[in-house]
């Protein structure tokens, strides 16, 4: 599969300026961050990648971009064994301190803006069983970028959600109606009984990485687009 090039706008992504370079201490080792706020940020998202791919995929550049466009400032982070460029994930205590160590550092850099997290797919989840876990110091809501709900191949349960039930924030859920690891059948119901604190938009179309079908009608950048618009307004209402 081609890697293709983030949407570039007339200074890079638009109103994002660059991005600078950070690096965070996990258990006696150090992973990169990429902080990036454009000049009217009026919010901070950390963001975590998914299990089969770093920060700096294509994916996490667009978001990021997009984002940038919208006043939503990012802080983009590897987990260890990413950095180290091993291909199996950490075990989750160490994930999850990840998490809470890169939202400190994000804190830290941009101590004026309001501070959200999550990420794409597993970056999301180790998210919120982070905050399950202990509060996520100044977080203000979680945002899943494709929540994974279940393992490719396997039945679809919810055995992954139950742990959200103790995540006293707000929760937003950017699922695809193709997406094969968080069948809709199954998470509205999550969704649901997670009560008002907890919003779903559903991206008509969409894969796990939000890809659609040629005869969908939509291009991409579209549907980028309508990803980035999701979060931003919801980050606007909190």
């Amino acid at each position: 599969m081609g890697r293709r090039q983030a949407r570039p706008g007339a200074d890079g992504y638009g109103a994002m300026t660059s991005a600078r370079a950070l690096s965070i201490e996990v258990a006696g080792a150090a992973v990169s961050a990429l902080l990036v706020r454009p000049p009217a940020a009026g919010a901070l998202l950390v963001l975590g990648h998914g299990a089969g791919a770093g920060m700096r995929h294509v994916f996490m550049e667009e978001i990021a971009g997009l984002l940038a466009e919208r006043g939503v400032a990012t802080l983009r982070y590897q987990f260890p064994y990413m950095e180290a460029g091993r291909r199996y994930p950490n075990p989750q205590r160490i994930l999850t301190a990840t998490v809470r160590r890169a939202v400190a550092a994000a804190h830290e850099a941009a101590p004026d803006l309001p501070l959200f997290a999550g990420g794409k797919s597993m970056g999301g989840r180790m998210t919120s069983l982070a905050a399950a876990d202990a509060p996520l110091a100044n977080v203000r809501g979680i945002a899943f970028l494709g929540f994974p709900l279940h393992g490719i191949g396997k039945p679809p349960g919810i055995e992954r959600s139950e742990h959200l039930h103790q995540v006293e924030l707000p929760l937003l859920f950017v699922q695809g109606t193709r997406d094969r690891l968080a069948n809709l059948d199954f998470l509205r119901p999550v969704v649901e009984r997670l009560g008002s604190r907890a919003t779903l938009h559903v991206v008509e179309g969409g894969d796990h990485s939000f890809k659609v079908l040629k005869r969908s009608g939509r291009t991409h950048e579209e549907v980028m687009a309508e990803v980035a618009d999701a979060v931003a307004a919801w980050i606007r209402s909190r």
